[in-house]
């Protein structure tokens, strides 16, 4: 029976290791936000200093993510009884409503400077945006890893690849300006920008969203998962039955479990049984299931949910 687990697997790497890649991106981030300030002071360029204060947002998502990623591996305690894992999903949701936000804003000045060119800054802003772009890579290629298996890392990193974005729309608007004139290259490359981070960013925050809502895993059929569980002996019918993801790689299975007459001397067999199969096909590991006897079955109780 063919499934897509792909949303189960990821790496367990030392999460150390991720913490100081993460803390050393900051770092760079802030670092190269100092740089962008003072050469907009220095060249007079206001459109430097506000690339500079988006990068600053790109150090504050980094540090979103930071933050988050510690917080998550918190154990579950009297209070939070599933955990932290959520954190990593509401600082994902944080820093992609705030790259909407970005998208959104590009796109109002890029509209305005069609109507009201603004004549570009010298070499200068060229060449650290060139900087500001080798920056954007390194930071990207420390977080890159990382980004695969985490939707909160993944919302830093795009975050990150928008400003690079960002830098290469620069380097050759402002390229194209300087030498041939075109002003109207700036607020085109602007718009571009501005869809691109539009795009990916309502490309990811829909699964975000999702986990948040108690969805089901998009990966998983919840008909499939109950049709399997109707399939082993000794079970008559599935019932109330809630499947979601509990946190970006961890689905959880709540049920009534109706058992056929003369086997509920087999009650504790089925459902480890149950288990194991879930286990093995799905992927599901944290199943809570309540048995039930042919005689005490819920009457006209709904596959899916309650009522």
């Amino acid at each position: 029976m063919p499934h897509d687990h792909a949303h189960h697997h990821h790496h367990h790497a030392d999460p150390s290791v991720g913490d100081w890649r993460l803390a050393l991106a900051v770092g760079v981030n802030i670092g190269l936000t100092v740089v962008q300030v003072i050469g907009g002071v220095l060249s007079g360029s206001l459109a430097l200093i506000a690339d500079a204060l988006h990068n600053l947002s790109d150090a504050m998502a980094l540090i979103i993510a930071f933050v988050a990623r510690r917080i998550a591996r918190r154990p579950a305690d009297a209070d939070m009884t599933f955990g932290y894992g959520r954190a990593e999903t509401v600082a994902a949701l944080i820093n992609y409503t705030t790259l909407i936000l970005l998208g959104i804003y590009l796109a109002y000045e890029a509209v305005m400077r069609l109507f009201d060119p603004q004549e570009v800054a010298g070499w200068t802003v060229v060449i650290i945006a060139a900087v500001a772009l080798v920056i954007d890579l390194a930071t990207a290629a420390l977080t890159y890893a990382m980004s695969k298996d985490s939707q909160n890392i993944r919302a830093a990193f795009l975050h990150n690849l928008a400003d690079a974005a960002g830098s290469v729309g620069v380097i050759v608007a402002g390229t194209a300006i300087l030498l041939f004139g075109w002003n109207i290259v700036d607020p085109i490359m602007t718009l571009i920008i501005a869809g691109y981070i539009l795009w990916m960013s309502f490309a990811e925050i829909g699964g975000v969203i999702r986990i948040l809502m108690l969805g089901s895993p998009p990966a998983l059929q919840t008909r499939a998962v109950l049709n399997a569980i109707d399939e082993i002996d000794g079970v008559a019918d599935v019932h109330h039955a809630h499947l979601w993801q509990m946190q970006e790689h961890e689905a959880a299975l709540q049920a009534h479990i109706a058992l056929h007459p003369g086997c509920w001397d087999r009650a504790d067999a089925i459902k480890a049984q149950i288990k194991a199969r879930l286990r093995q096909d799905y992927a599901i590991s944290h199943v809570m299931l309540e048995m039930e006897c042919a005689v005490h079955a819920c009457s006209d109780a709904k596959a899916i949910g309650h009522g």
